[in-house]
């Protein structure tokens, strides 16, 4: 690490000061030299978790590593603005980088554009924030080409480049998130966007009000509160929408489950809640969900395991994932008032889109 850690990334109880370096130390020991940052060596990278680890670094400070990240999306991505939906690393059969899922992810493309203005907060860079926006351009274009009825964005495009004419609704939300933080890009460049605009209005109507467009994935703690996570909802809809989930996902002392029907506890679904929770007023309940995630998830170098399976007192997968610690790190630089997380997370301050009451 360059640099002490900032004082928003130390959250009593969840993280100290050697704790939080041992977190984003972690994270740097898996980014590889050409900037793809992996779940880790010996799995695969895919774009959307590589973009929330760079985005953990800029809390900590490590503004040159999350640039390098940056840089490899840049170089990475295909002609149509997407990228693939994983790459290799460390694995025998394939060599680093090589492509070893060649289908297109919709919400892995758009989050390069929640990164880069994260980054853009982050450091003040203006010519890295123009040197990037092809990048995100041609993400979000993708993104937009692959609208469907009513709203909602397919959510693959498969090896032959032909798109499902399905939708999900987590998969939305966090397009919905990356479209306005793509917006604010544009205002600040001063290229305006209008089909980003009409995207994000009609998307954000079609899952707060709409749920019957999507899949129904109603066992994922995900459908839960992606809805407010990826700023849809806000204000007494989300509240509420915690509150109906509550008892089902949470399991107080231990952490959120991935599955409604499953004796398993995950990180990062954990720090998200926390990360959703914040951004509704309900900062107390997320920091006691970060702090019981810390008896059973974080291993002694800082990492964090996947999950916890409860029922057998086990560590399963066991992997400890850069997108869990970055995660983590995320929730906590929010609760700590880090301004650029606290802008994108927020939503307050990012373009709302268009505002419509119905679509198609």
């Amino acid at each position: 690490m360059t640099a002490a850690v900032p004082e928003a990334l130390l959250l009593d109880g969840v993280l100290d000061a050697e704790q939080a370096a041992g977190t984003v130390r972690s994270i740097l020991a898996e980014q590889q030299p050409d900037g793809a940052i992996p779940w880790f060596r010996g799995h695969h990278l895919d774009p959307w978790d590589h973009t929330e680890a760079a985005m953990a670094l800029d809390t900590a400070g490590e503004h040159a590593a999350a640039e390098a990240a940056y840089r490899w999306l840049a170089g990475r991505q295909n002609p149509d603005g997407s990228w693939y939906a994983a790459y290799a690393y460390g694995q025998p059969e394939h060599a680093d980088g090589a492509v070893s899922n060649a289908a297109k992810e919709t919400n892995f493309c758009a989050y390069v554009a929640v990164g880069v203005w994260h980054h853009h907060l982050s450091t003040g860079d203006d010519a890295f924030l123009e040197w990037m926006w092809p990048t995100v351009r041609r993400a979000l274009d993708f993104i937009v080409a692959q609208r469907l009825p009513g709203g909602p964005i397919a959510w693959r495009v498969d090896e032959h480049g032909a798109a499902t004419d399905e939708a999900l609704l987590t998969g939305s939300s966090s397009i919905l998130h990356a479209l306005r933080c793509g917006l604010a890009v544009a205002d600040y460049l001063e290229e305006p966007q209008p089909d980003w605009e009409l995207a994000a209005g009609r998307l954000r109507h079609a899952v707060a009000h709409h749920p019957e467009r999507f899949l129904d994935k109603d066992r994922y703690s995900m459908d839960w509160y992606y809805p407010v996570l990826g700023t849809a909802l806000r204000g007494p809809a989300a509240l509420e929408r915690i509150a109906e989930g509550w008892d089902r996902f949470v399991v107080p002392g231990l952490g959120v489950r991935c599955v409604s029907d499953r004796p398993w506890v995950t990180g990062g679904e954990s720090a998200e809640l926390a990360l959703a929770l914040w951004a509704v007023g309900e900062s107390d309940r997320a920091v006691d969900i970060l702090r019981w995630i810390q008896k059973h998830l974080r291993h002694e170098d800082g990492s964090y395991w996947t999950g916890y399976v409860f029922e057998d007192d086990a560590i399963w997968p066991e992997e400890r994932t850069t997108w869990t610690a970055g995660a983590l790190l995320l929730a906590v630089a929010a609760l700590g008032g880090d301004p650029a997380t606290v802008a994108v997370f927020g939503g307050e301050e990012l373009p709302a889109g268009l505002v419509v009451q119905d679509c198609c």
